[in-house]
């Protein structure tokens, strides 16, 4: 008798395990390993004899008793597919004599098909089997029979039963189906948030897992506000206390941006114009973190996308950019104060895909787009007199470039230009108002972001020395060195 292994069998089983998996059709495939050294693998010729032996009840030296009912079997067929069985049949556990051994917990149709597919590799499933033959395998160590089951659902994957496949596979420890069902909820969570009737029994954690994945699907941070409704209205008085732990995951802007310009002026963050799609945009607004809120704030006075912006004396500066038609020479600065926007002096030169930057008491608008040409021409504002000075080229030509200052060097790296992607980087002194070459990127970049992180304990690994930084270093050569990785 196995009763102590039927009895742990019996907790691991969930008391309602029924899931809701709907669509499903009838399934029926075939397992075969076509490896030359297992004769006794499922379907194989071997086991193709001892099935035609076993419906004749020839050579059987064991009995599987499930509900009564007694399935014949040669333990080696069910040794080669099942470590269970492999166990089960040892004489370590039960002797040599041992020729009857109870099933309990388990339906005899489900273990007569698991019995079947030992012996012939083909497993017909159904939406109304699956989840047993799954469970049913997953206990017994029939791993090619749950590999067929998790294939299965995982065809049969939709918005409607994704969340239960989900449930299941966490369930019994399906990873792999387990993947598969959270990567199919995270790129159709729009959908299955609105059709699928197990969205709103998902445990609260597993939502959290869900809504604050960077690769979740959806085109307005809304539609998760939306879903987290949804989730707590269906039932208030136990969820209303996980609203707030929900939200903090949540921040919807107001509008649809890329090519947006982002500062950071009092702790808050503005995000400035950019590209809805459609439109070259003029509307800002500015993130509360303490409240996870985002805030309209008066429109500019251009359109414009693919700007840049910078912080200075506690103002917001953003020049250039392309409003849809041209690529722009204006500028305009915000006060946070009057709440408004104030034009400023025009720059020099169009730019578009340009690098602005604080530095020194100054504003640095450097390279871009002219509409025809990368530039590397750099311009300087000074706000006192509200006028912008030219400042010497650049080494090389770019757009779109990663822009930071470092001690007082004004680096910039990657970009685009004109012809290709660039991993170059070059830094501006400016005390000494001259470029420097820098020792270029690993991996050539356009489009890209670069920031400064203070007061880390080994800056040393990633900075240059201060004193090499602020001077140029000649070859032999007479050609300049390149600067250490920043």
């Amino acid at each position: 008798m196995i009763s102590s292994h039927d009895e742990q069998r019996k907790s691991r089983f969930p008391s309602s395990s029924r899931y809701f998996i709907k669509n499903l059709r009838f399934y029926r495939t075939k397992m075969i390993d076509s490896s030359e050294d297992n004769e006794f693998c499922p379907g194989s010729t071997t086991t193709v004899i001892f099935n035609e032996l076993r419906m004749k009840g020839e050579l059987c030296d064991a009995a599987l008793i499930v509900n009564g009912e007694h399935v014949n079997v040669h333990k080696n067929i069910l040794c080669c597919s099942s470590k269970y069985f492999r166990v089960l049949f040892s004489k370590r556990w039960n002797g040599d004599e041992k020729r009857q051994f109870t099933i309990t917990g388990v339906e005899p149709e489900v273990m007569r098909l698991l019995n079947d597919f030992s012996y012939t590799g083909v497993l017909p499933i159904t939406e109304n089997n699956v989840e047993n033959l799954l469970i049913t395998a997953n206990y017994y160590c029939i791993n090619d029979a749950l590999t067929l089951c998790c294939n299965f659902l995982k065809n049969q994957m939709c918005f409607e039963n994704c969340i239960g496949i989900y449930k299941l596979a966490q369930t019994f420890c399906c990873e792999d189906l387990k993947m598969t069902a959270s990567k199919f909820v995270l790129k159709n969570f729009v959908h299955v948030a609105c059709v699928s009737e197990e969205f709103v029994e998902l445990p609260l954690n597993d939502l959290l897992q869900f809504i604050e994945r960077d690769d979740l699907n959806v085109q307005n941070e809304a539609f998760v506000f939306e879903a987290i409704q949804k989730w707590i209205g269906h039932s208030v008085h136990m969820r209303r206390e996980s609203f707030a732990k929900l939200l903090s995951k949540v921040a919807p802007m107001h509008f649809h941006r890329c090519y947006v310009s982002i500062v950071v002026l009092n702790n808050y963050l503005y995000a400035l114009g950019g590209f809805n799609g459609f439109t070259r945009l003029n509307t800002a607004e500015r993130y509360e973190h303490q409240k996870n809120q985002w805030i309209v704030i008066p429109s500019m006075r251009e359109q414009r996308s693919d700007a840049s912006a910078t912080v200075l004396n506690g103002k917001i500066f953003i020049c250039g950019g392309f409003n849809g038609n041209e690529c722009l020479s204006t500028a305009e600065c915000f006060t946070p104060e009057t709440n408004q926007w104030t034009p400023i002096a025009s720059m020099n030169s169009r730019r578009s895909g340009i690098g602005v930057i604080a530095c020194g008491g100054f504003v640095y608008a450097v390279g871009g787009f002219d509409g025809m040409n990368r530039l590397r021409t750099a311009e300087v504002y000074n706000e006192d007199v509200n006028s912008w000075s030219m400042l010497p080229n650049m080494l090389n030509p770019r757009s779109n470039f990663g822009l930071e200052v470092v001690d007082d060097i004004i680096v910039v790296a990657g970009g685009f230009n004109g012809l290709t992607t660039v991993c170059k980087a070059e830094g501006y002194n400016c005390k000494s108002k001259a470029w420097y070459d820098l020792a270029e990127m690993a991996v050539n970049r356009s489009a890209l972001s670069c920031c400064v992180v203070d007061d880390l304990p080994n800056v040393v690994m990633y900075a240059a020395p201060r004193d090499f930084l602020r001077s140029p270093v000649r070859r032999e050569d007479g050609l300049q060195a390149s600067l250490s990785m920043l």
